[in-house]
């Protein structure tokens, strides 16, 4: 897809993401992953005619001007939006499919320094939460849920839940809802402990009727 027309689905699909957007005049100035994208796709396009310099100097600006990080080597999908965005780093190899999307502080990066691919796949409609980092070459199916804080270092497959550090599947279903619910996350550690909560408790009970030194 020509970049105009992806700047043009950008654009749109912040209406049905954000319910804070009111008017286009407002989103047009005042949201930064708008910005940030629009110069991304210029650069790219720049970056694929192998122009010098230009792109990287595109990039940089839209860091200083937006938080935003994109190298211009880096794949952005159609209807991409990056909510508030301050801290987003993308980086050379990264592809985010369409319709994703991306909050405050994520990473999507390599692990060393390596020649070639080195950075995460998302699939189309994945939702990364806030200060997220999935890092290397690893793949992140359709409709996949990234927890806020989670370190992803392994492919996750489509319609799957992931949260924690590293970062585990806690839940694989089909139809994920509306992706702004990104916060009603299981919370395994939780179940965990009180799981074993009430077995502790269990085994009290226990140990005080056999106790032959009841009061």
């Amino acid at each position: 897809m020509p970049w105009p027309s992806s700047l043009w689905e950008d654009f749109k699909i912040i209406f049905d993401r954000d319910p804070a957007a009111s008017n286009w005049l407002e989103v047009l100035i005042c949201y930064p992953g708008v910005h940030a994208l629009a110069l991304h796709r210029i650069g790219k396009w720049l970056w694929q005619k192998q122009v010098p310099l230009v792109p990287r100097f595109l990039s940089h600006l839209g860091r200083f001007l937006t938080g935003i990080e994109i190298h211009p080597g880096a794949t952005i999908g159609k209807g991409v939006f990056i909510d508030h965005g301050m801290g987003v780093v993308i980086g050379e190899t990264a592809i985010v499919g369409d319709y994703c999307l991306i909050y405050q502080n994520v990473t999507l990066g390599g692990t060393g320094k390596q020649i070639g691919k080195r950075h995460p796949t998302l699939a189309q409609n994945v939702v990364v939460g806030a200060g997220a980092k999935i890092l290397g070459n690893i793949n992140i199916g359709n409709n996949v849920r990234v927890g806020a804080g989670s370190i992803v270092l392994r492919d996750v497959p489509d319609d799957s839940t992931v949260v924690g550090i590293p970062g585990r599947i806690v839940s694989s279903r089909t139809g994920q809802g509306c992706p702004l619910e990104h916060g009603k996350l299981p919370d395994p550690e939780a179940k965990i402990i009180h799981s074993l909560i009430d077995r502790i408790e269990s085994l009290e009970q226990q140990i005080q009727k056999l106790s032959p030194y009841q009061p």
